[in-house]
C-alpha cells in the first residue's frame, strides 16, 4: 500500500547526503516557516502556480550529488580506470546532459533522440554508448560519426555496420552485450540479464562471435556489456556478474581484442516509499568494485576500465512532480475517489508497473490523515489510478499534492494519450527555478497531423 508522509519531520530523511538513493525526497526538501514544503530553496506551491500544474521539478543539488556519488564511489573503492555512464533513457533531456557531463560522467543512449539530445547538451561523444537491440542505419551512422561506442546487441548489428563503415575509414567502437544468465527479484518486464531475453548475445554465441570479429578492418571491440536488471535492492547478483564477465574478458584478449572496458550495467533500486530498503550508492559500488577486482586477479588479468549505467538511481529522488486536486467522487461504503490534472499519461508506472510512490500535500506535509482515498488520473481509463488506498488529509479543489521520487521514467515515458499535453519541467536552486522542458499545448498535438485534400475540414 503506497503511503503519505506521516512522521514528525519526513523532510529530514533527506539530508542523508552519503546515500541519496534512499531518500523519499530530494536532499534539499525542507520546510518554511509556515511548515510548507521547499525544494532547492523554491516553494512547491509557489512552483505550481507559476509554471501550472502537472509539472515535474528537478532539484540540481541532487541531481549533482548522486553523480559525483557514483564517481567518488567508483575512484575510491576501485584502483584501476572508471567511468560512470547516465542511462539517459531514465530522463533524457539537454540540462541532464549537459549536468552529467560537467560532473565528469558518460551517458548511454538507445536512439537517435537520445543520441541527440546529448550530443547537443554538451556531452562529448567519446563518452557515449550507444545501446538498442534493433538499431537503425541512421542510429548506427550517427554513432559512428560522433566517436561514440556502438554496444553490439545481436548478428544484425554487426552485419549493418560492416556496410556502414566506410572502407579505409577508421573502425567503429564495439561494445559487445551477452546476457549472463542471472535473475533478480524484480519486475519481470525490467529483468534483462536472464538468458530468455530479447538482448544480447546468448552466452553460447560469444566466443564465435568473438572469433569472427579478430582481424575485421571495420571493428574494433573494445569492451564487455551485461545487464541484470533494473531497481534491484539485492547485492549477491552483481558479484556474480563479474565472475561471469571476467571469464568472458579472458576469453576476448585470449583471442586479441584490445578490451579496456568492462561494463556491468546499472540497475541499482530506489527508495519510492518507506518499506524500500536500498543499498547505498557507495556500497553498490563497493561491492561491484570488489568482486570485479577479486574475479580479473583470480584470473590473472589486467583491470579493465570499470563502467556502470546508472540511471534511476541518479535521477528519481531529484524529481517531484506537482499536481492540482480537482474533482472527487465517495461511494458510501466503498471508496472515495480523489482526481488530480494529470495521471498516466504524465506517470505510466503505476498502471504499467503497478509501481508505488509517497506523497503528500505540499501545503500541508504534516497534516494527519483524516481520510483513505484513490488518488487517480484525468484519462478515459479506469486504470488510471495514481496512488491506492491513500492516506491523507480531508483535500479541496486546487490544493496541490506533491509525489516524490518522479525523476525517472516520467517525463520520458509519457505520452499524449487522449490527447492530453505533456508538463512543463523546472530545474530549481538555491531558491532559482528556471525552465528546462516548455509545457506542450493542445495546438502542438496537431502539428505533425495530415488530413487528406479530398476531406473537407470543419474550421
Amino acid at each position: 500500500m503506497t503511503q503519505t508522509i506521516t512522521s514528525e519531520r519526513p523532510y529530514e530523511a533527506s539530508q542523508d547526503k552519503d546515500s541519496p538513493n534512499r531518500n523519499l525526497t530530494p536532499i534539499t526538501t525542507v520546510l518554511d516557516d509556515r511548515d510548507r514544503l521547499v525544494v532547492g530553496g523554491c516553494n512547491l506551491s509557489d512552483l505550481a502556480n507559476r509554471y501550472g500544474t502537472p509539472l515535474y521539478v528537478l532539484d540540481e543539488q541532487t541531481l549533482r550529488q548522486t553523480c559525483r556519488a557514483y564517481r567518488d564511489a567508483l575512484k575510491q573503492h576501485y584502483s584501476g580506470p572508471s567511468l560512470a555512464v547516465y542511462a539517459s533513457k531514465a530522463n533524457s533531456s539537454l540540462v541532464m546532459s549537459n549536468i552529467a557531463a560537467s560532473e565528469g560522467l558518460g551517458l548511454d543512449a538507445v536512439s537517435a533522440g537520445e543520441l541527440l539530445t546529448a550530443l547537443r547538451g554538451g556531452m562529448p561523444g567519446e563518452r557515449m554508448v550507444l545501446h538498442g537491440n534493433n538499431k537503425s542505419d541512421d542510429e548506427l551512422l550517427l554513432a559512428y560519426n560522433n566517436g561514440v561506442t556502438v554496444v553490439v546487441d545481436n548478428q544484425h548489428d554487426l552485419d549493418r555496420l560492416e556496410a556502414l563503415v566506410p572502407q579505409g575509414s577508421a573502425p567503429a567502437r564495439l561494445m559487445l552485450r551477452f546476457t549472463p544468465g542471472i535473475e533478480c527479484h524484480t519486475h519481470e518486464y525490467i529483468r534483462t540479464g536472464h538468458l530468455d531475453s530479447k538482448f544480447g548475445f546468448d552466452p553460447d554465441q560469444l566466443e564465435p562471435v568473438l572469433r569472427a570479429l579478430v582481424g575485421q578492418p571495420w571493428a574494433q571491440l573494445t569492451g564487455l556489456h551485461a545487464h541484470i536488471g533494473s531497481q534491484i535492492f539485492e547485492l549477491e547478483p552483481h558479484r556474480d556478474l563479474a565472475a561471469v564477465m571476467a571469464d568472458a574478458l579472458k576469453l576476448a584478449r585470449g583471442l586479441g581484442h584490445p578490451v579496456e572496458d568492462l561494463n556491468v550495467g546499472g540497475g541499482l533500486g530506489i527508495r519510492y516509499v518507506e518499506s524500500d530498503d536500498p543499498p547505498s550508492i557507495d556500497r553498490w559500488v563497493q561491492v561491484v568494485a570488489e568482486a570485479v577486482t577479486e574475479a580479473c586477479g583470480a584470473r590473472g588479468l589486467e583491470l579493465p576500465r570499470l563502467m556502470c549505467e546508472p540511471g534511476r538511481s541518479l535521477v528519481a529522488t531529484a524529481g517531484v512532480t506537482l499536481y492540482a486536486v480537482g474533482s472527487r467522487k465517495t461511494i458510501p461504503g466503498i471508496r472515495t475517489y480523489v482526481a488530480i490534472d494529470g495521471g498516466m499519461s504524465d506517470n505510466p508506472r503505476p498502471i504499467t508497473y503497478q509501481s508505488l510512490y509517497t506523497c503528500c500535500l505540499a501545503d500541508r506535509p504534516l497534516a494527519e490523515a483524516e481520510e483513505t482515498v484513490n488518488l487517480v488520473g484525468k484519462h478515459c481509463e479506469s486504470g488510471d489510478v495514481l496512488l491506492k488506498d491513500l492516506p491523507l488529509p480531508r483535500t479541496s479543489g486546487g490544493d496541490i499534492v506533491a509525489v516524490f521520487a518522479t525523476g525517472a521514467y516520467n517525463a520520458s515515458m509519457s505520452s499524449n494519450y487522449n490527447r492530453i499535453p505533456r508538463p512543463a519541467a523546472v530545474l530549481v536552486n538555491d531558491g532559482s527555478a528556471e525552465l528546462v522542458q516548455k509545457r506542450e499545448q493542445p495546438d502542438d498535438l496537431l502539428r505533425y497531423d495530415v488530413l487528406p485534400e479530398r476531406f473537407n475540414a470543419v474550421r
